[in-house]
């Protein structure tokens, strides 16, 4: 069968959808009114927020503005694996904050502990699984890698195992890898649910959230911020803007964040004796250790998500919804799949998508005010959001309360990320980049372009 026939009739939505109940969307805001918070965006950063504004004002009229359906962008269309960090994981703290690496990891760990404590206390069943991950290796060089990302997060007393040949083999048996890193530390979810059961968490709460309602244009007034939107206008006492990888309503904000489209696969239903040909009988997630990397796991009900590789940028930031489909991104998945996996060489494939990620020139996100401290907004997760919108939307809210706390106080998320240059050289600029990264995953050594991104603190990763 060849990859055509096996791509053939897969359904173009993310599967996460297909394991939500049919809803109707929430009516669009369609009458003028004042409210205490707005909260621009109603995916995983918007909906924490407002969930943890609830607990903070109990008698404040929050409402949510989202442009299209809740988690039908970034937050709806990701992989679900739900890290323990807040800083694109222990290594990057060091590499790039180590006077606070140990309160980034330490913030990170507890931020993953108390969201599964939410998830129980909201009635949430996002399909949250602490199951670990594998990190695995292709070259000798990754490899080097797994012994530093091991001694790393033994530093901050992380438990984690190193497996070479048929110690990796009971993990995941496979031509592809030869090592690789055992971390129990590690949770997925189903972000359909998750995001759903969010929304349904405000609603419940007295929250309001208006769907289909892009918000066109913000003014800072002396009594208020105005929001503009195609039917109505709203005048909110405070604001925050969790609107990721969509063009941001503030102007200063537009050259941190690019676009950076991520695909993804899944597989037909697989049986237990295919997954134990595979070796994966476990239910963890796996992600290989190149820049160009495949991250991969199973559904509830045992398909294979095989996502990653090729990371997109359009010229001119180009944010289309044509975009998220794209046929050689899905063929070279399938071909790196059966290199991976080739005992499930004429699988079928039964939904294939794409999504957008909001990265930062440092990789983690980065958090701020505007309009004298009555908006605050957090971006940039670069892919990592799952778990690091929940803090984000934290850290927010203790910007609009002008307190200053742990989150507030780190450098991590009170710095800007190097802006991205204005076309054409951003677009120039990335695609170096990106080229150079592809050869280092070839011959192990790093360029002098790269090594010059690394000095000033600049990388791209997801």
């Amino acid at each position: 069968m060849d990859i055509k026939q096996r791509l053939a009739g897969a359904s173009t939505d993310p599967v996460w959808w297909s394991t939500l109940p049919q809803s109707a969307a929430l009516p669009p805001l369609a009458q003028d009114g004042t409210c205490d918070l707005a909260i621009i965006g109603g995916g995983f950063t918007g909906l924490w927020c407002a969930l943890k504004a609830r607990a903070r004002y109990p008698e404040a009229r929050i409402v949510v503005l989202e442009a299209k359906r809740c988690g039908g962008a970034a937050s709806g269309r990701n992989g679900g694996f739900c890290a323990p960090s807040i800083s694109h994981g222990v290594s990057n703290a060091m590499e790039r904050w180590p006077r606070e690496a140990e309160t980034l990891v330490r913030l990170g760990n507890e931020n993953l502990n108390q969201l599964e404590q939410d998830l129980g206390a909201y009635g949430i069943d996002a399909e949250f699984e602490r199951s670990g991950k594998l990190n695995v290796a292709a070259t000798p060089w990754q490899a080097d890698g797994l012994k530093s990302m091991q001694s790393s997060l033994g530093k901050f007393g992380f438990k984690t195992d190193l497996l070479q040949n048929e110690a990796l083999d009971t993990r995941f048996k496979t031509p592809a890898y030869q090592s690789g890193l055992w971390d129990p530390n590690y949770a997925l979810v189903n972000p359909g649910k998750l995001v759903t059961g969010l929304r349904r968490a405000c609603l419940e709460r007295g929250i309001e959230i208006y769907e289909d309602t892009p918000v066109e244009n913000l003014k800072n007034t002396r009594d208020c911020i105005e929001l503009k939107t195609p039917q109505a206008q709203l005048r909110a006492a405070r604001v925050a803007m969790a609107t990721n990888a969509a063009v941001p309503l503030l102007k200063r904000l537009r050259m941190a964040i690019i676009p950076i489209y991520d695909y993804s696969l899944v597989t037909e239903p697989l049986s237990d004796e295919q997954l134990e040909a595979i070796g994966w009988v476990g239910r963890y997630g796996i992600a290989d250790s190149g820049n160009q990397f495949h991250y991969s796991r199973k559904t509830a009900d045992n398909r294979i998500l095989w996502a990653g590789f090729d990371a997109i940028y359009e010229f001119g930031s180009d944010r289309s919804d044509a975009r998220l489909q794209r046929a050689e991104s899905f063929e070279r998945l399938v071909q790196n799949f059966d290199r991976v996996f080739p005992a499930l060489a004429n699988v079928r494939f039964s939904h294939i998508w794409g999504g957008i990620i909001d990265t930062s020139a440092r990789t983690t996100f980065f958090a701020g005010k505007a309009f004298g401290g009555r908006l605050a907004y957090a971006l940039g997760f670069t892919g990592q959001g799952v778990s690091a919108s929940r803090f984000g939307a934290l850290t927010m809210l203790d910007l609009l309360d002008g307190v200053e706390t742990e989150r507030t106080s780190l450098a991590m998320s009170r710095s800007w990320p190097v802006p991205f240059p204005p076309e054409p050289l951003r677009y120039l600029a990335v695609q170096w980049a990106q080229r150079d990264l592809a050869r280092e995953d070839i011959t192990g050594k790093r360029s002098l372009m790269l090594r010059t991104l690394d000095r000033l603190g600049i990388g791209f990763a997801s």
